[in-house]
């Protein structure tokens, strides 16, 4: 079914940018040819996407239920889209630098993200993705054995508590960012997640998210993880996506990392963003 569509897969490790579709009018049999060609290449970049905010969350729905932002403020009438947004002479460290897969510290963290591109800097602002399927799969056996079975512990302390990146000391940000002491909560998730409709395993933790493995002590578990988190995020895992304007990008959030860039103080930077549950 993906011939249907018009793909051109990236040089890298994922990624691919899909051309000459409306996703405004699309029916059920394109839908089913993007979700294979998504679990295929993990992140899609659909270009020339005119959308308002009511299309761009009906486009959402065809590929699952709206998700939870615990710590983001919706935009007015559309609770369920937020504005990735950075002023031209913001000065604050740019948002979601660290590889992280969204809201790993949920239950039931997202199935998957949207972004629309609204406005778009001439240069910077491009954002890296790493193929936790490959970095699973190029560990040795003997690492594999070690991990395999381990539960890790995710929390948004690192971010949203109080005491967080974007918290009490975080000013002059422009984002409608929430912070709360909900944020020091933990939630546990396998080190190695199998995907639910791929069967492949893909390791499943993050700088940005995980801070400990269940039932081992610091001294432990934290150079494992360091160990882990330099290799998942190792160059040949990584591709590095380029944005347009109206360009809507969807991602598996189950097999990949992200992480933003910079590069683009003294231009406006405009997204709307819609997670996207099971």
């Amino acid at each position: 079914m993906e011939r249907a569509l018009n793909i051109s897969p990236s040089n890298g490790p994922c990624g691919a940018i899909v051309t000459d579709v409306d996703l405004a009018d699309i029916d059920d049999a394109v839908v089913a040819a993007i979700r294979a060609a998504w679990l295929e290449h993990l992140v899609l970049a659909f270009t020339d996407q005119h959308l308002d905010l009511d299309a761009f969350q009906a486009v959402a729905l065809r590929f699952g239920g709206f998700g939870v932002d615990p710590y983001f403020e919706g935009l007015e009438g559309h609770p369920n889209v937020a504005a990735v947004i950075r002023e031209a002479d913001e000065v604050s460290p740019i948002f979601a630098e660290a590889w992280h897969s969204d809201w790993s510290f949920l239950a039931n963290p997202p199935t998957g993200t949207m972004l629309l591109s609204r406005e778009i800097p001439p240069t910077g602002g491009d954002t890296l993705f790493a193929n936790q399927y490959a970095a699973y799969d190029a560990l040795d056996e003997s690492m594999k054995s070690r991990i395999n079975g381990l539960m890790g512990v995710h929390s948004a302390r690192r971010g949203y508590a109080p005491s967080g990146l974007y918290g009490d000391n975080d000013t002059g940000r422009s984002m409608a960012i929430k912070t709360s002491d909900d944020a020091m909560a933990t939630q546990l998730h396998p080190l190695v997640r199998i995907h639910p409709e791929t069967g492949r395993p893909a390791l499943f933790l993050s700088m940005g998210y995980t801070i400990g493995i269940d039932g081992m002590g610091d001294d432990e578990a934290q150079p494992l993880l360091f160990e882990l988190y330099a290799h998942q995020s190792r160059q040949e895992f990584v591709y590095r996506h380029t944005w347009e304007p109206d360009m809507l990008t969807l991602w598996d959030n189950r097999a990949l990392l992200h992480a933003a860039t910079g590069g683009y103080q003294g231009h406006r930077r405009l997204l709307h963003r819609i997670t996207i549950t099971n």
